[in-house]
């Protein structure tokens, strides 16, 4: 069964644990990714409602682009904000390959924090939130799908 963020929310942070150091790095994602914020702490009682309140608020995901940079996608207006720099390199959770988000070099206001990330199914990434070296946090990524049950949705025309 595939996994889905609705899965990633109600692990739990051991479970995150295991399933980011079983997964593999997987490929850059290239373009718009939406996002959802996953508590570390408090369980999926607690996850489930902040997760919508981030969402809604502050953070909505990510954009990535082909030169190896990434914007943030903030607010409810997807204002791109934040960059940083992506490359793959060990992970700080267990030293293997993982998609790191490196806003140290770029960032005034995030130069503390690194993101990691690795695929753990079919467009869908779980990334770990770092911040001075200290584990605070993680994310669900998922690349966009188109909703084929809208008419029209998925033809071609011919021209």
């Amino acid at each position: 069964m595939a996994l889905t963020e609705s899965d990633l929310i109600g692990a739990g942070d051991d479970g995150l644990v295991e399933l980011f150091c079983t997964s593999p790095a997987g490929d850059i994602p290239r373009g718009p990714l939406e996002g959802t914020g996953i508590l570390r702490w408090g369980g999926s009682g607690l996850a489930r409602p902040l997760a919508w309140l981030v969402r809604t608020a502050v953070w909505r995901g990510k954009v990535f682009d082909h030169e190896g940079y990434l914007s943030n996608r903030m607010t409810s207006f997807d204002v791109l904000a934040i960059v940083a720099q992506v490359y793959k390199g060990p992970s700080l959770m267990d030293e293997q390959e993982c998609i790191v988000i490196d806003y140290s070099r770029i960032s005034l206001v995030a130069r503390g924090v690194r993101d990691e990330m690795r695929q753990v199914g079919e467009g869908l990434y779980l990334g770990v939130v770092w911040l001075f070296g200290c584990r605070v946090g993680w994310f669900a990524l998922r690349v966009p799908q188109v909703d084929r049950t809208l008419p029209g949705a998925g033809e071609t025309r011919a021209g």
